[in-house]
């Protein structure tokens, strides 16, 4: 009796200090910008502070460990992306099991992914691109923000379909791989819209295409890699979830996952998503899980068919 009432207490008074949310990519990317903005709003609900803690490395798996392997407390949680369940197919052995290892918290953002390259490089379609590439073995250099990530895989997924080769430069982070691309560094770069539609607005870069089977609402100018590469069937996108690792009581996660719907369904927040070509969701603990496992098929699906392999 003194085991349950001192639990019921301590869900009750959840949260009595900061949350850690931690990012597994590095500062700048579409991860950090949504668990920002988010951040606030949470901070509100919640009142008490919701500190975003980038950690990036391993292709997400350096901070996706980090969350797997904190306190079931709820004062650590993870801002998770596509990559987690890219790397159950990608990696023979990771350190935690993203179905076992983790409580779903919800689905926060889904965003489409777009082709960049520096307003520089002699491209202006995608064909034009993939016309290069085809010129000469590892003449386009693609960045990513790690290794496995859905930028990293949809690059791959599409130089497969077109029978193109291209040298991947994985970096630690979407904020990095877009700073050497408008330096003309590396010639592509596939990521989320959230960081990169603003060069392209700007004129440093030039957007290709997107990767949803639709055009996004934020940029309709662009045109898909579906129409653009007359691919059928090509699709890709990028999500971002909120997670704590496993075993955290129920009342903690119900409390988390208020306070994010909360932020999810905010106008400013849904704004500045939108605005940018996110799709801000707030699902259910058990749909994100669903979701999840959905999300391992069919990517492990891919993986194999593309006979993509880690560091590569």
């Amino acid at each position: 009796m003194f085991c349950i009432g001192t639990t019921a207490q301590a869900a009750e008074t959840f949260p009595a200090r900061s949350i850690r949310m931690v990012v597994p990519f590095s500062a700048g990317g579409a991860a950090d910008i949504i668990g920002r903005l988010m951040g606030v709003r949470m901070s509100e609900a919640l009142g008490q502070s919701v500190v975003v803690d980038t950690r990036p490395g391993g292709g997400t798996v350096l901070g996706s460990e980090i969350v797997a392997r904190a306190a079931p407390d709820g004062y650590t949680t993870g801002m998770l992306a596509t990559a987690l369940a890219v790397n159950a197919g990608l990696l023979a052995k990771a350190p935690y099991d993203p179905m076992k290892d983790f409580s779903p918290i919800t689905l926060a953002v889904d965003t489409p992914l777009i082709v960049v390259v520096p307003a520089s490089l002699p491209v202006k379609t995608l064909p034009d691109l993939i016309a290069m590439a085809k010129t000469k073995t590892h003449a386009v250099t693609f960045g990513s923000s790690g290794q496995g990530t859905s930028g990293h895989l949809a690059t791959e997924l599409l130089s497969y379909r077109t029978g193109i080769k291209m040298l991947h430069i994985p970096y630690k982070g979407a904020g990095q791989a877009l700073i050497d691309l408008l330096g003309a560094q590396i010639q592509m770069v596939c990521t989320s819209t959230l960081p990169a539609l603003p060069h392209v607005r700007s004129g440093q870069l030039r957007g290709l295409a997107v990767t949803t089977a639709a055009r996004t609402r934020a940029a309709p100018d662009i045109p898909t890699v579906a129409e653009a590469a007359s691919l059928p069937g090509y699709r890709a996108s990028t999500w971002y979830a909120l997670f704590a690792p496993a075993r955290t009581p129920a009342a903690v996660i119900n409390t988390l996952h208020r306070s994010a719907t909360q932020a999810l369904k905010s106008a400013s927040v849904i704004e500045q998503l939108m605005g940018q070509g996110g799709d801000p969701i707030g699902n259910t603990p058990d749909d994100l899980r669903q979701f999840l496992q959905t999300e391992i098929d069919v990517w492990t699906k891919v993986i194999r068919q593309a006979g993509i392999k880690p560091n590569t």
